[in-house]
C-alpha cells in the first residue's frame, strides 16, 4: 500500500490542498490572540462582607467564621482564606481546576443565603461575591491628576467619563478605580457645642436626613392643565449644610455650622494613590537626554495625588489589540476633560508582551533559516533543499489554524513549541527525499523513484511521526496549574509534527516526482557518454 501514490499522480489536487492549508493558516494567524502566557481560568470566587465599626476580631468571629462553616461543605473547594480588617471581611475561595466556575458561584450563593441567619442583623448589606482571576492582571494603568482642580472633581471625570467609556471597549472586562475620591460633605461635631445647646447626635442625624431629600412633592390639578410641584431639597456643598436648621431654641434656629465644622471633603479620606513622574535630565547639544528616577526625599516631594484607572481584559482576548484600542480613545478623552487635568499612562503590559513575542518570533525565523542552511550544506542541491524546506513553513502555518480552532493564543509557550518543532518537522521530509534520491541513483526516473521510494519509506515516516507525538502525551495529562499551562505547549508541538508527517507523505514526494534534479554523478555520466 502506497499512501503517497494518490498525491503523486494528482499534483493539481495536492497543490490546491496545500494552498488551501496555507491560506487557512495565514488567516488564522491574524485571528490569534496575543498574550504572554496561555489563558488559564482559575475558578476563584471572592466573598466580601461589611459591618461598619466592627473590629477585626469581631469580624472574624461573627462574620468570617459562620461563612467559613457554610463554605467548607461546597464540593470541589481546594482552599479557603479569610482576611478580616476594620469593618470588612474578605474570603477567597479557590476551587479545583476542573470545577465549573458558574456552578461554584451558585453553590456559594446558596451557602451565603443559608448562613444569613447566623450573621449580625445590623449588617447594611448581605455578603456579596464576585469571580476573580489571580493571573489576569490589568493590562493598562492610566493616571489622572491636577495641580489646580480638587481630586473630587478629577474623580468625577475618571469615574463617570473615562471608566464608563473604557468599559465599553471590545475586550475590556472591567475598569477599577484606585484612590477614588468621591465628593462628600464631612461634618465634625463639637461635643461641647452639643452639650451647651442640649442637642443629641441623633437629632443632628435626623435633621440632616430630613433636610437633604429629593422626593416627589405633588401635583396641582387645574381645569385646563396640571402642574407638577418641584421642590429642590438637595444640599450639594458644605456651605448649604452650614445653614441647615437642626433645632429651635428660644424662638431662634440652631444651625449646623454652630455645632461643629462642615467641610468639603470626600467619602473615604483614608485611601489615596500617588503618581510619581519621571524627571528628564537635559544634556548639552549632541547628547541624549537621560531619564533619572527620583528617590528618597525627592520622591516624597515630587509625588502627586492622582486617580488611577486599572483596565482588565476579558479572558481569551488579544492584549495588544485591547491596549491599542484604548490608546486610540485617549486623544478624544483629552479633548473632553479640562486642560488642567493631566492624563498619563502608568503601566502598559502590552509593551513587554510585544517585546517577548517579537523576540521569540525572531528566534523562530532564525531557526528556520539555520535548518535550511544545514540541509543545503549536506545535500548541495537547490531543488533537494527547497523541497524538504517547504515542510517547515507549511507545518507551522497549518498549526496556526488548529490553534485558532482549539482556542489557543500566540504566547511565549506556543511560540517556543513551534520553535522546537522546526527540527522535528523537517526530519520526515528529509527521510522521504533521501530514499527517493537513492532510487534515482539506481537509474530510476523521477516518477518511478518517487513511487517506489515513498512506498518503501511511508510506514517508517508514519511510525516516526507517531513516536514523536507519543513523547508529549504525558504532558497532556499533567494536573494542576502547570498542566494547564504546558497543555497548550504539548498540543501545539504535537500538531506541528503530525502536519509535517502529512506533508512528507503528500507534498514532498509529489514535488520530488516533478522537480527533483538527478544526482550529480548521473549528470556527469550522461555528459561523458555523449562525448
Amino acid at each position: 500500500m502506497n499512501i503517497s501514490e494518490l498525491f503523486i499522480r494528482r499534483p493539481i489536487m495536492t497543490t490546491l490542498v496545500m494552498v488551501g492549508i496555507l491560506i487557512f493558516g495565514l488567516i488564522s494567524y491574524q485571528q490569534l490572540p496575543v498574550s504572554d502566557l496561555p489563558n488559564v481560568d482559575y475558578p476563584t470566587l471572592q466573598v466580601t462582607a461589611n459591618l461598619p465599626g466592627a473590629s477585626p476580631e469581631t469580624m472574624a468571629a461573627s462574620v468570617a467564621t459562620p461563612l467559613e462553616q457554610q463554605f467548607s461543605s461546597i464540593a470541589g473547594l481546594s482552599s479557603m482564606n479569610s482576611t478580616s480588617s476594620l469593618g470588612t471581611t474578605q474570603l477567597t475561595l479557590q476551587f479545583d481546576l476542573n470545577r465549573d466556575i458558574d456552578g461554584a458561584a451558585q453553590d456559594v450563593q446558596s451557602a451565603i443565603a443559608k448562613g444569613a441567619k447566623q450573621l449580625p442583623t445590623n449588617m447594611p448589606n448581605p455578603p456579596s461575591y464576585r469571580k476573580v482571576n489571580p493571573a489576569d492582571q490589568p493590562v493598562l494603568y492610566i493616571s489622572l491628576n491636577s495641580s489646580i482642580l480638587p481630586l473630587s472633581t478629577v474623580d468625577k471625570y475618571a469615574d463617570t467619563l473615562l471608566a464608563q467609556r473604557l468599559s465599553m471597549v471590545d475586550g475590556v472586562a472591567q475598569v477599577q478605580v484606585f484612590g477614588s475620591q468621591k465628593y462628600a460633605v464631612r461634618i465634625q461635631l463639637d461635643p461641647e457645642a452639643l452639650s451647651v445647646k442640649g442637642i443629641g447626635i441623633d437629632e443632628v442625624a435626623d435633621a440632616i436626613a430630613n433636610g437633604n431629600v429629593n422626593l416627589p412633592t405633588g401635583t396641582l390639578y387645574g381645569k385646563q392643565q396640571n402642574s407638577t410641584i418641584q421642590a429642590n431639597g438637595q444640599l450639594n456643598d458644605a456651605a448649604s449644610y452650614r445653614s441647615l436648621s437642626v433645632a429651635y431654641q428660644n424662638g431662634a434656629p440652631v444651625q449646623l455650622g454652630e455645632l461643629g465644622q462642615v467641610l468639603d471633603s470626600v467619602e473615604n479620606d483614608k485611601i489615596a494613590s500617588w503618581y510619581f513622574p519621571v524627571k528628564k535630565e537635559s544634556k548639552s547639544a549632541g547628547e541624549k537626554s537621560k531619564i533619572v528616577r527620583l528617590s528618597g526625599a525627592e520622591v516624597q516631594n515630587s509625588g502627586v495625588r492622582a486617580i488611577v484607572l486599572a483596565i482588565q481584559r476579558q479572558p481569551g482576548t488579544n492584549t495588544v489589540q485591547v491596549v491599542d484600542a484604548i490608546k486610540k480613545l485617549l486623544p478624544s478623552f483629552r479633548t473632553q476633560i479640562p486642560a488642567a487635568v493631566n492624563m498619563d499612562i502608568l503601566y502598559d503590559r502590552s509593551q513587554s508582551i510585544r517585546e517577548s513575542v517579537d523576540d521569540v518570533q525572531f528566534t523562530l525565523l532564525l531557526t528556520i533559516a539555520l535548518v535550511v542552511l544545514v540541509i543545503f550544506l549536506f545535500l548541495r542541491n537547490i531543488s533537494a533543499t527547497v523541497i524538504p524546506s517547504l515542510a517547515v513553513p507549511l507545518s507551522i502555518v497549518a498549526t496556526f489554524g488548529v490553534m485558532v480552532l482549539l482556542g489557543f493564543s500566540l504566547d511565549n509557550l506556543s511560540l517556543m513549541a513551534l520553535t522546537l518543532s522546526v527540527g522535528f518537522v523537517v526530519d520526515d521530509a528529509v527521510v522521504m527525499l533521501e530514499n527517493i534520491v537513492r532510487h534515482m541513483e539506481m537509474g530510476e526516473s523521477r516518477m518511478e523513484a518517487a513511487l517506489n521510494g515513498s512506498r518503501e519509506i511511508g510506514f517508517t515516516i508514519l511510525s516516526m511521526t507517531i513516536s514523536l507525538v507519543a513523547v508529549f502525551i504525558p504532558i497532556l495529562f499533567m494536573e494542576g496549574i502547570l498542566g494547564r499551562l504546558f497543555r497548550e505547549f504539548a498540543v501545539t508541538i504535537s500538531v506541528a509534527i503530525l502536519v509535517s508527517g502529512v506533508i512528507s507523505l503528500s507534498l514532498t514526494p509529489m514535488l520530488c516526482s516533478r522537480f527533483l534534479s538527478p544526482p550529480h554523478h548521473e549528470q556527469e555520466g550522461k555528459r561523458g557518454g555523449g562525448g
